[in-house]
This record gives C-alpha cells, structure tokens and sequence, in this order.
C-alpha cells in the first residue's frame, strides 16, 4: 500500500457542525481507520489544516486533537501548494468570497449549504468552478440517514407503486436562550446575518424530494417568525428578523406532492427529529433519521370513523420495521461517507453528482420559497443550468 497524504483547508471548524460532523466525525475518523482505500494500492490520508478567525479557539482545537497546522490567514492557506482541497462550513454570508478565492487558487471545493446567498451567486460559483477545471461538492447528508438509505431501497424496490404524497416533519424547540441556553447560534435567527429556517432546511428539501422522488416543480409556502426575541451567547436579548417556522407545498414531477413543515418552535410528538411519510398505490412507509416502518396493502386495515367509541388498537403496531441488511458495522456517519465519496472523486475520479449544480437548486428553492410567502402564492421552479 502507498499512504498519499491529502491536505485539506477546513474552515469553520471551531463551529458545532463543522467540528461535530466534519472535522471529528468525517476527517478524524478517516484518519482513525488509517485512511481511506481507493482500492488501486493506494490508502489516502487527511491532513486537515484548520482555518478561522480566532487563533485562540483553532489553537485550542488543533491540540484537543493532536493536529499541527492551523491559520488564521486563508490567502496563505490557499497560496499553500500541498493543500489540495478547500472546504468551508462558515456562515452563508462568508462563504461566497471564500469558495471564489479557492476556486482561484486552483483548489478542489468541498462545502456546506447553502452555497450562496442567492441564486445568481451560486450559479456563479458553479460556472468559476467549472472553468477553472476543479472538482466540486456539497455536502447533502440527509441522503446518507440510515433511514432515508432504507427508504430509497423501497423506492428502487418498487414498493410503493406509485408514489402519491410526501409529508414531512421536521424540527424541535430551541430554547430562546433567556432561562435556558439555546441549541442553536443566534446568528441563524437574524436574517442580515443569513439567518432562517427556509434559508437552512429548503436546500435539504429540495436534494432530498429531487434525488428520492422527482424534481420540484412548484412551490407554495407560509413563514413566520413564532419568538420574535431571543437571547444571544453573551444572555444579552436581540429581536429575531429571521423566519423560524416554514410551511411548504411542492409539486415534483409524475404529480407527487410533498408538504413539509419545518420549525424551531415546535416541541416534538415523534418518533424522530425529522420523519417523512410516503404514501403509495401499493404501500406507504414512514422514515425517519435512523429507522423505517411500512404497511403494504395486503397488510392495511381498515379503519372505520367513529368518534362516540375509543380506539381499541394501536395504529403504530400496524407497522413493520424495515431491517437495517447492513452486515455487522451497520451504518456509517453519513457526513463521512458522503466525504469518502468526494475524496474518491477527486484522486480517483469516481463518479459524483452533487456538486455546485446541485447546491444552486436548493438555493433557488430557499428563494422561491421565501418569495411565495411575501406574495402569497404558489410558484413555478424553473429548471436551471450551467
């Protein structure tokens, strides 16, 4: 085996995500299985170079984990001939600028969503990194759910016949912050800051119902600000200006229709933090992050309505779990093997489909989105190209 040591500029690390799911969960734990095997003799080994505005936190960082580079300064990072790929988990608004220095800089580009701020910006970005010849991703991680994997099983299966409808939930309270810390920065409920619910969730949406079911064609949806003050880091209270709540009809193709709500001010009566429930002519399955329960048709009862009598039975126990038929390692994190398959791309040249192309169709979902709700109506999702 040949090791080939791979550099990668990461910045945005010291944030929950970043550092959660894509330095420790991703890079390091690559890293701890002794890199990864491209199958050709050759074992590719991660060398994160961590990048962000606080030298104190990115050195904190870097010896919590026994890892020796880390700059404050992004041009000399990019100017570094060994680093190969540049991947960024900043806030949105920081991020554009970012990506077009590294796209500059002839570094391959891995990212979080959004990519942009708006459309025309991420088309942008698409079409830079397109010319200059880099390889691109981003990172679409709720493909990779354990549950979300089974339910694509059922759909390439044809369990479901034809699928009719699509209703999802997603969502928890997040604390406001006042007499208990909030889960989540206050930057994501100030919209000047790229703060919002649709902002976040709708590029997810949009990957998950284009890749599972067919592209969204129309979009309807209703925002609201539910806590319009919070609390910031430091207690000290701010007027939330972005949306926290968002109500969403889609049309995708073959006249599926989806309804999802998302919400950060909804306590949670399910099974999961976020669960889809599809509905077909030969059978309907709920998924969740980790787990899935059918009922086919052979297997459905027969409900009769009648207020005037309790119910005698439990409607969840008509389910059947679906087996997990994974072997003995069960599932990997799903950042990390959405990062495995990047990584193959780019030294391999595996195949690879999300890529700034697609991290513009969800920003121009979360557009849309936020502009059916100022005008009150339902609109047409274009089909976008390079």
């Amino acid at each position: 085996m040949t090791r080939k040591t791979v550099r990668i500029a990461m910045n945005g690390v010291t944030g929950r995500m970043g550092h959660r799911q894509h330095l420790v969960r991703s890079i390091l734990a690559l890293r701890e299985q002794g890199g990864l095997d491209l199958g050709d003799g050759t074992v590719l080994w991660p060398e994160p170079v961590l990048v962000g505005r606080r030298e104190h936190a990115l050195r904190a960082l870097a010896e919590q984990h026994g890892l020796e580079h880390f700059s404050t300064d992004l041009d000399a990072v990019l100017a570094d001939p060994a680093v190969d790929i540049y991947f960024d988990a900043q806030v949105t608004a920081a991020r554009e600028d970012a990506l077009k220095k590294a796209i500059a800089a002839g570094k391959h580009l891995y990212t979080e969503k959004p990519t942009a701020t708006g459309l025309d910006a991420a088309l942008g970005l698409a079409r830079l990194a397109r010319d200059a010849g880099v390889k691109h991703g981003v990172v679409q991680d709720k493909l990779f759910l354990p549950g979300l994997l089974k339910l694509k099983r059922l759909i390439d299966g044809g369990f479901f016949g034809r699928v009719l409808s699509v209703r999802g939930e997603f969502g928890y309270w997040v604390f406001e912050g006042d007499w208990q810390p909030a889960q989540r920065p206050s930057w994501n409920y100030r919209a000047e800051d790229g703060g919002g619910i649709v902002v976040d969730m709708f590029p997810h949406w949009e990957y998950v119902l284009h890749e599972l079911f067919g592209r969204v064609r129309t979009v309807q949806a209703l925002t609201a600000t539910h806590i319009p003050r919070r609390w910031d880091e430091r207690a000290k209270p701010y007027d939330a200006t972005a949306d926290d709540a968002a109500y969403g009809v889609f049309e995708l193709d073959g006249g599926i229709i989806a309804q999802i709500n998302s919400s950060w001010a909804v306590r949670v009566h399910r099974d999961e933090l976020v669960e889809f429930q599809v509905d077909g002519t030969e059978g309907s399955a709920v998924a969740g992050l980790r787990g899935c329960r059918v009922q086919h048709r052979g297997a459905t009862p027969k409900p009769v309505w009648n207020p005037d009598l309790p119910a005698t039975h439990s409607f969840r126990d008509q389910w059947q779990e679906i087996p997990d038929n994974q072997g003995p390692d069960g599932y990997d994190n799903g950042f990390k093997a959405q990062w495995e398959l990047f990584l193959k791309h780019v030294y391999a040249d595996a195949p690879y489909r999300w890529d700034l192309l697609a991290g513009a169709r969800g920003v121009q979902l979360a557009e849309l989105g936020l502009k059916s709700s100022a005008e009150g109506r339902r609109l047409d999702v274009p089909e976008i190209e390079l």
